[in-house]
């Protein structure tokens, strides 16, 4: 029974390693680009929806699904939003966030669309946001965030197996140089949980000792 117990645990370690992968890149030169940010702008993030067949042609095709990936984009967007400006609040960040909804009408106003956002710099961007600096993503899923089978980012893996997986990229670039200041990868396979805001917010937590604009932030 010891030994089982043992093997047990070994594996939920190995499991653990392997459903959840980490990366964090920030620029050397950080603070001498960032030393004068004040507001940064949140993009829609470019999300991708990996369904099988039959759930494909149940969100009404890919038409459909291209629909649901720009609804979860915007989602991830605000949810990004909503999450630093907690943060803000506290008084652990030491810059502004332009609001979403300011965001997207100024994208629109200057014919930035969620399906064109990937083919503009972020030199051009921040200038139409006029903004120091953008906050941009990725969302990779096998199943939508917003039903009851999304991605879980839970502290602990059960031995059901994962039901779902997914990946998530956060950049920031710098709004003058369009340099790469800061990047958070993150790869999860887990089978729990419903909530966009909720993940978001578990997703940046764990980023946030090394989040560079954060006041106790130590190279």
């Amino acid at each position: 029974m010891k030994f089982l117990f043992t093997t047990a645990l070994v594996m939920s370690v190995i499991i653990t390693s392997f459903a959840q992968t980490r990366e964090i890149y920030t620029n050397p030169n950080f603070k001498t680009l960032a030393k004068d940010h004040k507001i940064l702008a949140i993009l829609p993030f470019k999300t991708t929806l990996q369904l099988r067949p039959k759930d494909v042609e149940k969100n009404g095709g890919p038409s459909g699904v291209a629909a649901l990936e720009k609804r979860e984009g915007l989602g991830v967007q605000s949810a990004v939003h909503s999450y630093f400006l907690k943060r803000k609040e506290s008084n652990d960040i030491l810059v502004d966030f332009q609001d979403p909804a300011r965001t997207n009408a100024l994208l629109e106003r200057n014919a930035v669309t969620y399906e064109t956002l990937s083919g503009f710099t972020s030199e051009e961007l921040a200038k139409i946001l006029n903004v120091d600096g953008v906050v941009s993503g990725t969302f990779e899923s096998t199943q939508p965030m917003s039903n009851g089978a999304a991605i879980a980012m839970t502290a602990f893996v059960g031995f059901s197996g994962a039901t779902n997986t997914g990946k998530t990229t956060i950049s920031i670039n710098d709004g003058k140089t369009g340099e790469l200041l800061w990047k958070y990868d993150k790869t999860l396979s887990r089978g729990f949980g419903s909530n966009t805001s909720s993940i978001i917010t578990t997703i940046m937590r764990k980023a946030s000792r090394q989040f560079p604009y954060d006041k106790d932030f130590k190279e």
